[in-house]
């Protein structure tokens, strides 16, 4: 993965950390250089920051051991400077279950205060809050204060915010999804233009949550009525019939040919009339980068690929795609390869399906 380094595996799940997040941690150390002119400050501002994180990365595993429970994988979760991200393969289908895995991360953030809240009354080191600032005062009470903010700001019934899949997963419950995303997301816009307005008087941040929020909410938005677009249409239909595949004892040059001579980007790999794997783009490269093109294709092959029938619906190919994470699967029926599956492909043919509707005057309405 490029621009992030491996952090380690917990539980099952890889972690990351973002490049951008060290500008937060130098910015941090140089603020408090400035500030105080006091090595040790510099280490103890650090030190809360580090904190503060790990309280974020322990949000992110409230939502994706949530979504275990639910047969959910996760496939890694990222931290940035702005947060965490926990990228669930998909999402939950039941609002009940939406529901329990979005609330599990704030969740989190409510024991950690909680735990230390006691921790600060029990040994009578609770200060009043005005004495705190975000840089000075008792690291403990400071990170419980922190972890309320970051309760009540998660909770915003906003997308990409855990509080817009919260809502979104309340209204799912009384009426069709669709809908209930869409509502969700033009509450989020809505909130998005405050932030925005309220930030263009002074606070310089919340023009940047702003535009986080109107992205997110747009993205779902997007994302939800393309799953529901594709609903009910057969693989077959969408699948590409016109491709090349390569044998497993094919060299690189051969792809390299492919590749050349055509639009097609990912190939199946065939041997003995059976598809044994995929050959990417970007695994074709890499090989070629490390070994060369006499190398055979097995070398940048992928194998136990997830079956895709030609009788299936689009929604479990695209799901498979997301899930297995390679951009374009063999689709096969009674054992023989009869096309290949991509997700540029299903958008193709929903574009080419709403041109035609839309052409014998038949009009769709949200």
């Amino acid at each position: 993965m490029k621009w992030q380094w491996k952090l380690g595996k917990f539980a099952g799940i890889d972690v990351y950390i973002h490049a951008t997040f060290l500008l937060l941690i130098a910015w941090v150390g140089y603020s408090h250089w400035l500030e105080n002119r006091n090595w040790g400050e510099v280490f103890s501002g650090v030190l809360f920051i580090l904190a503060l994180f790990a309280c974020v990365i322990l949000h992110e595993y409230g939502h994706a051991l949530t979504a275990r429970k639910y047969g959910i994988k996760t496939r890694d979760i990222t931290i940035y400077p702005i947060g965490g991200v926990a990228r669930l393969e998909r999402m939950p289908e039941k609002p009940i279950e939406e529901l329990w895995v979005a609330l599990m991360g704030p969740a989190v953030n409510v024991v950690i205060a909680a735990g230390l809240f006691a921790y600060l009354f029990l040994t009578s080191s609770l200060v009043p809050l005005n004495e705190l600032t975000i840089a000075s005062g008792s690291f403990l009470e400071r990170l419980m204060t922190v972890n309320i903010f970051l309760v009540l700001f998660n909770l915003i019934p906003a997308f990409p915010m855990d509080g817009g899949r919260v809502l979104r997963a309340l209204l799912a419950m009384r009426m069709d999804y669709v809908r209930a995303t869409q509502i969700a997301a033009t509450i989020g816009q809505g909130m998005a233009l405050l932030f925005g307005l309220v930030g263009l008087f002074g606070n310089a941040s919340l023009l940047f949550i702003a535009f986080f929020i109107w992205i997110g909410a747009s993205q779902e938005a997007g994302m939800t009525q393309m799953k529901n677009a594709i609903s009910g249409i057969p693989v077959g239909r969408a699948m590409l019939t016109d491709y090349k595949s390569l044998s497993l004892r094919d060299p690189l040059s051969r792809m390299s040919q492919l590749l050349l001579s055509g639009s097609q980007h990912d190939f199946p790999v065939i041997d003995n009339d059976h598809v044994v794997g995929v050959v990417t783009r970007d695994d074709f490269l890499a090989a070629l980068t490390r070994h060369g093109e006499s190398i055979a294709i097995s070398a940048a092959m992928k194998k136990d690929l997830p079956e895709v029938d030609s009788y299936e619906m689009v929604e479990n190919a695209l799901m498979r795609i997301q899930e297995s994470g390679i951009p374009a699967l063999p689709v096969t029926h009674a054992g023989q390869l009869v096309g290949i599956i991509t997700a540029e492909n299903i958008t193709e043919y929903l574009m080419i399906r709403s041109a035609i509707r839309s052409s014998n005057g038949v009009v769709f309405t949200s």
